[in-house]
């Protein structure tokens, strides 16, 4: 399944039509301005967080905005113009529950190509127990393997990264993890 949003109606430089055709020298339908030949790229999102870590407990975050209101997640969101992906991951660690962290390196990526995301998860320690959730986090609690509710997780994403966790953690060591989420 190729994702093809066909969501610009509108040229961003002159306001004029857009319509979907493939350029020359091109091999895919994009957004085309038909006034003043404007190309409209559209690409994926990235989505940035962080698996964080106290001794054997990892930290979740309930969530108060849709999608997914009271559902937990792992600290993450869209990654900003003029930050590097680190950089991101710990801006919404931040934001998301008021966590300090160290990062310990790229930890998953997963191509959600239905939705045009690809997800990137740090691994990180936790520097302290002192969490403040943002606006967009009911709560921010630590929960051990056993404790996780997996029922209530709000992306497969954020289930296949804790997978991956938990059984890397077991076998005694970290890898980097790429995964295709259908």
């Amino acid at each position: 399944m190729v994702f093809n949003p066909r969501g610009i109606k509108h040229c961003k430089v002159c306001g004029g039509a857009a319509q979907y055709v493939v350029p020359a020298d091109d091999n895919r339908e994009r957004a085309t301005c038909t006034v003043c030949r404007t190309i409209h790229y559209e690409n994926p999102i990235n989505v940035v967080g962080t698996v964080p870590v106290w001794d054997d407990k990892i930290l979740l975050c309930r969530r108060n905005i849709e999608p997914r209101y009271g559902y937990w997640t792992l600290p993450a969101g869209f990654m900003e113009y003029g930050e590097t992906s680190s950089e991101g991951a710990i801006r919404e660690t931040i934001e998301e529950a008021g966590a300090r962290i160290e990062l310990q390196g790229l930890y998953t990526l997963l191509n959600v190509v239905r939705v045009g995301q690809i997800h990137l998860y740090y691994r990180a320690r936790l520097l302290d127990t002192d969490f403040a959730p943002g606006p967009e986090t009911i709560e921010a609690q630590l929960y051990a393997e056993a404790e996780i509710p997996w029922e209530e997780l709000a992306f497969r994403t954020v289930k296949e990264t804790l997978r991956c966790y938990f059984d890397d953690r077991r076998a005694g060591a970290f890898g980097v993890h790429t995964l295709d989420i259908a």
